[in-house]
């Protein structure tokens, strides 16, 4: 019996919740407009909330405003439902263009910072690329700076070791020359005979 009890209550439980859909109530109030300045006039009609009014005339005392609606119907209704600020049936669709206008207004800021964004990507992977290149030629131009230095060298080391050598082969040069010559007049005088002197003195 219990458990009967049980599923009678959940299938209660369960159809209520199928039933309980979100819903709002219609806005769609009004005022009644009296022929005089007070409820105590006859009604002679109604004015919906939100309608544009034009105000003639205020009774302090007894607190109703004297007015014209839309339909030229002039009449009186409570002050307390008489506001400077127009109503949302008007500023609604106001606030939806300004709202379409902000809306296309950041896409536009949305799509220019894409753009912006992919340009200044674009600029620093040219950049870095640019980058990498200078760098590869700068390495490879300290290379041949090294070997030209490297190159430089050698060719200065050869070219001293070459003026010792002809250094030494002017210095062999000159003492062979030297050492000729000197030898030449040691022998000379005894290769060549002397002449002898005449009696008198002449040759």
């Amino acid at each position: 019996m219990k458990k009967l009890l049980y599923i009678v209550l959940f299938v209660c439980l369960s159809i209520s919740n199928a039933f309980a859909a979100s819903r709002y109530i219609a806005d769609n109030l009004f005022t009644y407009m009296h022929s005089g300045p007070s409820n105590e006039f006859r009604i002679i009609g109604s004015v919906n909330a939100g309608d544009k009014v034009e105000l003639l005339n205020v009774d302090p005392s007894n607190k109703y405003s004297h007015i014209v609606d839309t339909k030229g119907r002039k009449g009186w209704v409570e002050s307390r439902f008489i506001t400077r600020q127009a109503s949302m049936a008007e500023r609604l669709p106001k606030m939806e263009e300004e709202l379409a206008n902000v809306k296309a207004k950041l896409a536009n800021a949305q799509k220019s910072s894409d753009e912006e964004q992919a340009d200044l990507v674009q600029s620093l992977e040219t950049r870095n690329k640019r980058i990498a290149e200078l760098e590869l030629n700068y390495n490879d131009m300290n290379q041949q700076l090294i070997s030209s230095q490297t190159e430089i060298r050698e060719l200065r080391a050869k070219l001293d070791t070459q003026k010792e050598d002809l250094l030494l082969k002017y210095f062999m040069y000159g003492g062979g020359v030297a050492g000729i010559g000197l030898l030449f007049g040691l022998i000379l005088p005894h290769i060549i005979p002397r002449r002898k002197r005449a009696p008198d003195g002449w040759a």
